[in-house]
């Protein structure tokens, strides 16, 4: 293995490319610390000491931005406002024509939506960037601290902190989209990545000094056992056999090759679990605008408290059955067998035993079917171990190993280092991994 890293270093351009990539991390990094305008430093560090917030409704936003948005910082909206946005441009290929036609154009088509995703991003990041100036501003962000936040209300330090928030937003786009193009990997995904880990030794830390080390090292064996059924799952597809008849075109013969369609168990990756995460966040966040001036709440908004807690048995339950509709739903709209089945008609494939055209589609649609069951399955009990390990170790929501977390790494992981890999190959007989 540190041989295979010492080759990596060893190849100038591979090179360039890592410490590019480690100098942009390294950017990133700072700007987490770094204080927005107008926000008093010390007394931030004094509310999260003091408040619950940890373990509450802003804990998902603060997860992807590396701890951020509970810092108040330049870069407090981290990669969300990119991720909305992304999800957003996709899921409207399905209601709009014109976007579809430009996803189907290739890369110019792929530019404009780019572009589109870029202008989104601004917005919600403006959008998200006043909502938090407003919580900072009225002590909402950290339930039952005393120190203001944001000494100076002026509206010129207001639009101050708004501005330089969407900034941060956007230089954070930038910076990834720098990654894919002059490093390694992913751009927006290693960010996403890195935020992730670095809440890693602060998690392991507080299960260490509140459960003890056997608890620790028991944490430890299980999260490594999950690791690997993530790795193991992820790497799993069905493989459809397709065969392409053989044709003349002009004096050549082409075609007649084998080839496969890949089926990943798990074709929608984390997007479920955000979707169903950002759903049962509705009600807490519902209970948090109806608390009255002397700190009582509606009845209703008692019940969705104490049912629609990450303990509670309803949560799970709601939070199961909308991750598989969100998996089904997801794999419906970016897998289309009708689309697939045409393509191969087109150029002259089919699969064995299979006629081409409707039935080849009718078949694509019984397997991602019956595929995408285990895999909803799959992602539901991965996003549960954090509520499971907050009930049985009182760990907080943010446990290390499950949920979007463990997803989002493992995977990144992987595809960074096919990545790597690959470039290996190309200078080199051996790769990153033998």
């Amino acid at each position: 293995m540190f041989s295979a890293i010492a080759r990596v270093f060893r190849t100038p351009d591979l090179r360039r490319k890592l410490l590019f990539t480690l100098g942009i991390i390294a950017i990133y990094r700072i700007g987490v610390y770094i204080p927005a305008p107008g926000v008093n430093y010390g007394n931030v560090q004094m509310c999260l000491e003091a408040s619950n917030t940890t373990g509450g409704l802003y804990q998902f936003v603060n997860l992807f931005s590396g701890g951020a948005l509970l810092q108040v910082s330049v870069f407090a909206m981290g990669i969300m406002p990119y991720i909305t946005a992304s999800i957003i441009v996709q899921l409207l290929r399905v209601v709009i024509p014109r976007f579809e036609e430009l996803h189907k154009e290739g890369q110019s088509g792929q530019a404009i939506l780019t572009q589109y995703t870029r202008y989104l991003t601004i917005a919600l990041g403006l959008l998200q960037a006043t909502t938090l100036v407003s919580l900072a501003r009225s002590g909402t962000l950290f339930p039952g601290c005393q120190f203001p936040v944001v000494p100076d209300e002026s509206l010129i330090v207001i639009l101050l902190m708004i501005i330089t928030l969407t900034a941060g937003t956007g230089l954070i786009m930038w910076m990834g989209e720098m990654i894919t193009e002059s490093g390694v990997g992913n751009g927006m995904s290693i960010l996403i990545f890195i935020s992730i880990a670095s809440g890693f030794p602060t998690s392991m830390g507080t299960i260490a000094n509140t459960q003890g080390w056997g608890t620790f090292v028991g944490v430890i064996i299980i999260g490594l056992a999950i690791v690997a059924l993530v790795v193991f799952v992820e790497q799993s597809q069905r493989r459809i056999p397709v065969q392409y008849a053989k044709r003349m075109v002009g004096r050549r013969t082409v075609g007649g090759t084998s080839t496969y369609i890949p089926i990943k168990v798990n074709m929608a990756g984390v997007i479920p679990v955000i979707f169903a995460s950002s759903m049962l966040a509705l009600p807490s966040m519902l209970t948090q605008f109806n608390v009255r001036a002397d700190g009582t709440m509606p009845e209703w908004a008692i019940w969705l408290q104490s049912n629609f807690s990450g303990s509670s048995p309803l949560y799970m339950i709601v939070y199961t059955l909308l991750i598989i509709a969100f998996t089904y739903f997801y794999v419906a709209i970016t897998f289309n067998p009708t689309e697939v089945a045409d393509n191969m008609k087109k150029y002259g494939g089919f699969i064995p035993g299979i006629r081409a055209g409707r039935p080849t589609a009718e078949y694509l649609e019984y397997v991602l079917s019956r595929i995408t069951l285990p895999g909803a399955i799959y992602l539901a009990f991965v996003a549960l171990i954090p509520l499971i390990a907050f009930v049985l170790i009182n760990a907080d929501h943010n446990f290390p190993f499950g949920g979007t977390s463990i997803l989002i790494m493992v995977g990144v992981g992987l595809e960074t280092v096919k990545q790597i890999n690959a470039q290996m190959q190309q200078r080199n007989y051996e790769g990153l991994l033998r």
